[in-house]
């Protein structure tokens, strides 16, 4: 297989520990997990940046705990409250505004750089840390949806590793482990958990509340990334994701319903057997297999009892109900542009879905308007083209929304 990660991890410089470690995204759901891996292990650890967004208190309260030398926020107004909420005798320097999170990505103190900011703001700061040669622990699937192809050349330039922290292409890295790529692997099988709404009619699909689309069945997360669950994109860009991570063609990238969230992903060989990772569904557990990788650690948490588990169910998606996964697919098969409109779109749809001023139905509508928009880039453009097309099709969905 032609991973277009500039190494399998498994030939890379091997990380010294302890690591020195920057978080962007800090205060969020990954952040967090990750913060708590690394306090059950502060030998294998050392703190050397915090990026979070708006949440001064939680910032400081993880900064007085781990003390990094740096941290970076969104705006003047939150800096000016953490700087307030910070103990006497701690003073670490304090970055502001978006280009912050790029400084931090790039710092040469981290050499172990966590990309967990939400959405398309990631971007950037993934590139930033792809040019300086990092080892990425990517949790920020949108960066590889939104510029794979620019974030694959700053890899294979600097030598930075990527390695993929959402719990399904995690799983898919550690059953591709040890085996030679094409030759021998036939597809890759993202697992789903469906949702909260899998069974459900479009008659329910079109009533339901965000309190109803934010009650996960399985997962603990964020509330953009619980509505993706709900609608299925989240699997749509973790299909893209994987096209990118594994140079497989979207075709070779398959999704199965499954419920329980117990098997994670699976590899299909071309002898006909797959290969699955179970586990129960905990974040901190591919969080710490790439902070820490190759070497595994003890996690203190429940740990899988399939006795317990009782049955394991599989289902096809149904794309009619939620055509999400399928505009996703379409996207990427149409242009590498494509999916900057198909992310832009959503991510507005799923803003204005939260702030109950849309319907749950018009989320896959106004994806499916921005796409028919959408005019391919060039082949060659940079990132300021493909952050100005994102701008372009925010602007234009917002306006489709209330026509």
């Amino acid at each position: 297989m032609k991973t277009y990660i500039s190494l399998w991890p498994a030939y890379a410089p091997q990380l010294p520990f302890p690591r020195s470690l920057a978080i962007l995204g800090s205060t969020g759901s990954i952040g967090v997990n990750a913060l708590s891996v690394v306090a059950q292990h502060p030998d294998l650890f050392r703190v050397a940046a915090l990026g979070g967004g708006k949440n001064a208190a939680r910032l400081a309260e993880q900064a007085k705990l781990f003390r990094p030398g740096l941290l970076a926020v969104l705006n003047e107004a939150t800096a000016h409250e953490l700087r307030g909420l910070l103990p006497a005798g701690y003073a670490p320097e304090i970055l502001v505004g978006p280009a912050a999170y790029e400084t931090v990505a790039a710092m040469p103190e981290a050499d172990l750089v966590l990309s967990a900011i939400v959405g398309a703001a990631g971007f950037l700061p993934t590139l930033a840390a792809a040019k300086a040669g990092k080892r990425i622990a990517l949790a920020n699937k949108e960066s590889l949806v939104l510029g794979g192809r620019l974030i694959r050349a700053a890899c294979q330039a600097s030598g930075a590793v990527i390695l993929p922290v959402d719990s399904e292409h995690n799983a898919l890295f550690q059953a591709l482990c040890g085996h030679n790529g094409d030759e021998e692997v036939a597809r890759l099988i993202l697992t789903a958990s469906g949702g909260p709404f899998r069974g459900k009619d479009a008659a329910f699909l079109a009533s339901v509340t965000p309190a109803q689309a934010l009650n996960h069945p399985n997962w603990s997360m964020g509330a953009k990334i619980s509505v993706d669950s709900a609608t299925l994109m989240n699997k749509g860009l973790e299909v893209i994701e994987a096209c990118h991570l594994y140079g497989l063609p979207v075709a070779r990238v398959d999704v199965l319903v499954h419920p329980q969230s117990i098997v994670h992903s699976l590899v299909e060989y071309v002898d006909g057997s797959q290969l699955a990772h179970l586990g129960v569904p905990d974040m901190r557990i591919p969080i710490a297999h790439c902070l820490c990788y190759p070497r595994r650690v003890n996690l203190d948490m429940p740990r899988l009892n399939l006795a317990s588990a009782g049955s394991l169910t599989f289902e096809a998606p149904d794309e009619t109900l939620f055509p999400c996964l399928g505009l996703a697919k379409a996207a990427f098969a149409a242009s590498h542009s494509h999916p900057v409109a198909l992310n832009a779109a959503n991510e507005v749809a799923v803003e204005l879905f939260l702030q109950g001023r849309i319907k749950f139905l018009d989320i896959p509508r106004l994806i499916e308007a921005a796409l028919s928009r959408h005019a391919a880039l060039p082949e060659n453009c940079g990132a300021d083209e493909l952050i100005d097309a994102d701008a372009l099709t925010r602007r234009e969905t917002l306006a489709a929304a209330f026509d």
